[in-house]
């Protein structure tokens, strides 16, 4: 969603397709809702916020077709929205995530910092894969407990974190962001 309207995705995994109707029942009738048709395809663990901008993961699940549609509806509020290639793994939050106003973890082996759109944020590279799929809540960062290389480093930059054991969820291709639903307070939107 942004502001008043609703993008009703498609997404690249034949298995989720189906969820597409549910969802546009689910949302309230007061938004606007557009649903995206032909052949764009775009998974929400694709979609990213960076400050006013929109990162979009161009990966297994997602094409330029699907940016496009976002794009487009996107600039109507405002927003940038910019691809980046995901070179290995599910989708780009499985390759990236954003700490905080300044920086953002990433698993070098599915994501290119040259291919990134130029940002204010510090791109800080993680020795492990799951390291990069983190979930900051207010002053704690959730890091899972197979990624105790990732949990030291983002201690010894003054963040406090806490380890959360996942691995069953990992089994699925899980992890946590992807398995979270964050809803920013009005008028503020979270990284």
């Amino acid at each position: 969603m942004i502001g008043d309207l609703a993008l009703i995705t498609q997404p690249g995994a034949p298995s989720r397709q189906g969820e597409t109707a549910s969802i546009k029942k689910a949302l309230p009738s007061a938004l606007h809702s557009v649903t995206m048709t032909g052949d764009a395809l775009l998974d929400g663990g694709d979609v990213m916020r960076v400050g006013n901008s929109l990162w979009v993961g161009l990966s297994k699940r997602t094409n330029a077709a699907g940016l496009r549609v976002l794009r487009d509806i996107a600039i109507t509020q405002g927003l940038q929205v910019e691809g980046v290639h995901v070179n290995k793994g599910l989708h780009l939050k499985s390759a990236c995530t954003v700490v905080d106003g300044q920086m953002i973890v990433y698993d070098p082996d599915a994501l290119a910092p040259e291919d990134c759109p130029p940002s204010e944020y510090t791109l800080l590279p993680v020795p492990e894969p799951l390291g990069a799929n983190i979930l900051p809540l207010g002053d704690t960062i959730l890091v899972s407990s197979t990624a105790p290389e990732t949990k030291k480093l983002l201690s010894k930059r003054g963040h406090r974190i806490h380890t959360v054991d996942v691995s069953e969820l990992h089994k699925g291709d899980g992890a946590l962001t992807c398995l979270s639903l964050r809803i920013a307070p009005a008028q503020q939107w979270s990284p």
